[in-house]
């Protein structure tokens, strides 16, 4: 299925008949949130419309890369696509969580969970391209791209929406918008839901290395005083870092040339893996954290970065959306087969309910590991490393925070128990 086509979505086509609207669901925000709530939903019976500004070739090539922990994996086996997903991506088989230069090391180990992984780092595309090619082909699904939404209107039974397509306006009607469009979210901004949180001190440097010596599948966290420094393992024999460092500095480091930067991130790296060479750009950006007043509304419901941010220690950020589209989907399908309006602040209240506590406990989570290890107040660095003494020895502490960190206790969708 090639991707829709301008004409077809004109509501001159797309007659409301007697039902009142063209769609039961649009979602805005083509990105991996976006399209595995649309995935999720390929059997349920729902109408659906997918917005992305974005032309799909230009989506997929955006240089990034994410830890996918284990209950994300799990919902891509459920939805059916994580055989397409699974060639492309990298397993990471232990991980090695340290403070600086102390000498106590945690370390996180298959037999702790009897699994043959603890988990997977992917890049962008390998997640995007296999979940947009999975959409097209989704005969419930019309993907439109590239296409902007320019005005929301909420009314008691839907919700009109006025679409920009090549500089002519369209408007189509829906039991329910989801705004998976980004931790800027538009959608959310014109729906007037407020958010809390603050911006870090701290900014996040990204780039792709290739270490001489093989990576042997191993992930680390080293929390440094200026900010956690992690390594991803990737296909290759390449790594993902990212590198958290005060604004100044992490400015600073960016401006260096390619020796001087790399001659820096071998003293936070260490030699365990020889000579490294640097693979593309770095980039840099801010770090916050966020959470929505509400992820609901009539006839709207926020997915993913639209709904909360959080610090990128431990890699969470993009697996909280992961589970925040499983959940969503497995409300509205439930719904929909009650004979229940999918639209609804009752129905969607459920899926608020299910989300926004799990989503803050990792929120609260992952500021308090940072805040923890980001500072030389002496009492403090004598409480974090006592805690990293006790986590290495005391195994069911070890499997009770990792366990914690890759999704595996909170509600589990019904999706990942397929």
């Amino acid at each position: 299925m090639a991707l829709t086509q301008l004409t077809q979505i004109s509501p001159l086509q797309t007659s409301t008949d007697k039902r009142g609207y063209d769609y039961d669901l649009v979602i805005v925000g083509g990105g991996i949130v976006g399209l595995t709530l649309a995935s999720a939903l390929k059997n349920s019976g729902l109408n659906i419309l997918l917005i992305e500004a974005k032309v799909a070739s230009a989506a997929v090539a955006k240089g990034q890369a994410y830890a996918i922990h284990m209950l994300s994996a799990l919902i891509y086996q459920g939805i059916g696509i994580w055989d397409k997903i699974l060639p492309q991506i990298a397993k990471y088989r232990q991980v090695r969580l340290s403070d600086a230069d102390y000498p106590d090391v945690v370390e996180f180990q298959t037999g702790d969970l009897g699994t043959p992984e603890l988990g997977y780092v992917a890049e962008h595309q390998a997640l995007l391209q296999p979940l947009q090619e999975f959409v097209q082909n989704c005969p419930n699904v019309t993907y439109l791209c590239p296409a902007e939404v320019v005005k929301t209107q909420y009314q008691q039974d839907i919700v009109a929406i006025d679409i920009k397509i090549a500089e002519q306006i369209y408007t189509v009607r829906s039991k329910l918008l989801v705004a998976a469009d980004g931790s800027r979210s538009p959608i959310r901004q014109a729906a007037g839901i407020k958010t809390h949180g603050w911006k870090y001190w701290q900014s996040c440097i990204v780039a792709f290395v290739k270490p001489e010596k093989p990576h042997n599948d191993t992930a680390y966290e080293r929390f440094w005083t200026s900010g956690p420094f992690a390594i991803l393992p990737l296909l290759g024999n390449r790594c993902r870092i990212v590198w958290t460092a005060p604004h100044e500095e992490a400015k600073a480091l960016c401006a260096l040339d390619d020796e001087q930067f790399l001659a820096e991130l071998t003293r936070r790296y260490g030699n365990h893996m020889g000579k490294l060479e640097l693979l593309g750009d770095r980039f840099i950006f801010p770090v916050q954290l966020m959470q929505s007043d509400r992820y609901v509304l009539s006839r709207l419901a926020l997915v993913g970065d639209a709904a909360h941010n959080c610090h990128p220690v431990g890699g969470q950020g993009l697996n909280l959306g992961i589970r925040d589209a499983a959940a969503l989907a497995q409300v509205l399908q439930a719904a929909h087969e009650a004979g229940e309006d999918i639209g609804k602040i009752q129905i969607l209240k459920r899926y608020e309910r299910w989300r926004k506590r799990e989503n803050l406990t990792i929120l609260g989570f992952t500021d308090l590991l940072d805040r923890m290890f980001s500072n030389k107040f002496l009492p403090l660095v004598l409480v974090r490393r006592l805690g990293l003494w006790f986590l290495q020895r005391v195994p069911l502490l070890k499997v009770f925070i990792l366990k914690l960190m890759i999704g595996l206790k909170g509600r589990t969708p019904e999706l990942a128990k397929h």
